[in-house]
């Protein structure tokens, strides 16, 4: 019996790079909420002192307990966005410190995170929403107390203002301010890097000159 001749074992097998990464990713993007409670808590607050500044006289007619009441709640909003719900609904977060002279600097930043780890479409226009509408109906609050000379509310009306206009400056600082002061730190990037280059210029070019003397010497 003549056996055939040994074939050689061909490996049909390829390498396949498995991508699990993008199918998370899609997952997430597909998620329309992933902080439920941040973006809960983001519109709680602020929902809860405007409706208390409606209805409040209907419920107490005590002005002082509908103050103090309509404060807190502007104060743990204040808190809540600026700390949490702005970190974890869209990366950004700023804050003030002091530095070692007792200078007061206000830092704004844009956390660059991956696509997985980003927040999703639905709750970034909740935040911006949130933070955009809510400062416009106190302000409208504050004129209608002014024109109505309702001036006890007056006070709680600029408190809303400030309080919430203070946090829609400061992200929108974080959102636009990150690529100003990249393109500000750009040109000084370039010239501390061409000064080496020119100064070395400047001594060869003085190195020629004492050689250019002493040889018409």
């Amino acid at each position: 019996l003549t056996g055939s001749p040994p074939q050689a074992l061909v490996d049909d097998t390829e390498d396949v790079s498995l991508d699990f990464g993008s199918e998370e990713e899609l997952a997430l993007r597909k998620a329309k909420i992933r902080h439920p409670l941040a973006t809960f808590f983001h519109l709680f607050f602020r929902v809860s002192a405007i409706i208390t500044y409606l209805f409040c006289d209907w419920f107490s007619n005590s002005f002082v307990a509908c103050f103090v009441t309509i404060l807190l709640l502007l104060s743990f909003d204040f808190w809540s966005v600026k700390n949490v719900t702005g970190r974890l609904l869209v990366g950004l977060r700023w804050w003030n410190q002091i530095d070692e002279d007792g200078k007061s600097h206000w830092v704004f930043e844009a956390k660059r995170v991956p696509t997985i780890a980003a927040s999703t479409e639905a709750e970034a226009r909740i935040f911006w929403l949130g933070l955009i509408i809510c400062p416009v109906i106190w302000t409208v609050f504050f004129f209608s107390t002014l024109f109505s000379l309702k001036l006890k509310w007056l006070a709680l009306a600029i408190a809303g203002i400030s309080l919430q206009t203070a946090n829609l400056y400061g992200y929108i600082h974080c959102k636009l301010g990150g690529q100003k002061s990249i393109s500000r730190a750009t040109p000084r990037f370039f010239v501390t890097a061409d000064a080496p280059q020119r100064q070395t210029r400047r001594i060869s070019e003085d190195r020629t000159e004492e050689h250019r003397k002493t040889g018409t010497r």
